[in-house]
């Protein structure tokens, strides 16, 4: 089959296409790859710096969206279903394998290129909002990198339990994507502080989505209210932050970490959990992934390189196959 591999740990660039054995299905739910997410921790693994170091070549590719080739007998799946999947890695192919609690089938509605957006980004967000930042109905939320993938579902997912979402996005261009995914107001990340004091008549927000870290996280902080959360989900842009822990006592504010990996590991049928919980509101059409480029497999390095340079705007998708 063809596939993207890393065989050296230089970054995108040197991500290539080539021939490689299919992978073993023996236990699994084997996929035939339609549409396979980009996601951030690809750019980190083409530079080994990911938390999880697979020994190159390996391919990468943590989610998909295609059609059941095999099933385990009891799974549930049976050939021909269209579904998402999470397989972890390996899904930059023609064939993907995954465990069958990480396989969803797909509603008829959702085309392969938005069910290839839903697994990371979807679950995760689902995670830090409902799960670490117990969320409720008419609360404000803060999503900060709101144009990208992550973001974009952090916004519809944030609309969809009824919160008021203000994104964050690095430039006016940007911004349409944020208003694509339903964001009430857009706010440059230059002075993202004072607008949402403003926004808020002084009051700050309930919660503080935050992927991005760097030196943003201050202000982040500063702009909760009172008993407000910031959700550390990730540091995209470059720099882990330092929390000063008296500023918490300030407003009786709280910085909670999400590691949806880490908790699923240990609670490995959370995530259907999560999936039943997502799919009537994708059976509704509340959640419809906000799309950004799809490449050809043979472009994969591109695509990967588009996050590491900032430049992506909703989800970037590789089309494995029509």
């Amino acid at each position: 089959m063809r596939a993207a591999q890393i065989a050296t740990l230089d970054g995108p660039s040197a991500i290539s296409v080539v021939d490689v054995p299919e992978p073993d299905g023996a236990g699994k739910v084997v996929v035939d790859v339609h549409v396979a997410g980009v996601t951030f921790p690809e750019v980190l693994l083409s530079r080994g710096e990911y938390q999880l170091k697979p020994q190159p070549p390996f391919v990468p590719g943590s989610e998909v969206a295609g059609v059941v080739r095999s099933a385990p007998e009891g799974s549930g799946l049976t050939a021909g279903r269209r579904v998402a999947a999470f397989p972890g890695f390996g899904g930059f192919a023609e064939v993907a394998v995954a465990d069958p609690g990480f396989v969803f089938p797909l509603p008829d509605a959702v085309s392969f290129e938005q069910g290839a957006a839903l697994p990371m980004n979807y679950l995760t967000m689902h995670f830090a909002l409902r799960r670490r930042g117990q969320l409720r109905e008419g609360e404000t939320v803060l999503v900060h990198g709101a144009a990208g993938g992550l973001g974009t579902a952090g916004v519809q997912l944030a609309k969809a339990y009824g919160a008021r979402v203000f994104a964050v996005v690095s430039s006016e261009a940007k911004g349409e994507a944020a208003r694509a995914a339903g964001a009430d107001e857009v706010v440059l990340a230059d002075g993202f502080r004072e607008r949402v004091k403003e926004l808020t008549g002084g009051r700050g927000v309930d919660v503080v989505a935050d992927p991005v870290g760097g030196d943003r996280f201050t202000d982040s902080l500063r702009s909760l209210g009172r008993e407000g959360r910031l959700l550390v989900l990730g540091f995209t842009g470059g720099e882990i932050p330092t929390v000063r822990v008296n500023r918490l006592l300030l407003n009786n504010v709280s910085v909670v970490g999400v590691g949806w990996g880490a908790f699923w590991s240990g609670e490995p049928t959370f995530v259907q959990e999560q999936w039943t919980d997502l799919l009537p509101l994708l059976e509704q059409g509340r959640l419809q992934p906000v799309l950004g480029t799809v490449h050809p497999l043979a472009d994969a390095a591109a695509a990967v390189a588009e996050l590491d340079e900032r430049r992506a705007t909703g989800k970037v998708l590789l089309r494995v196959r029509d």
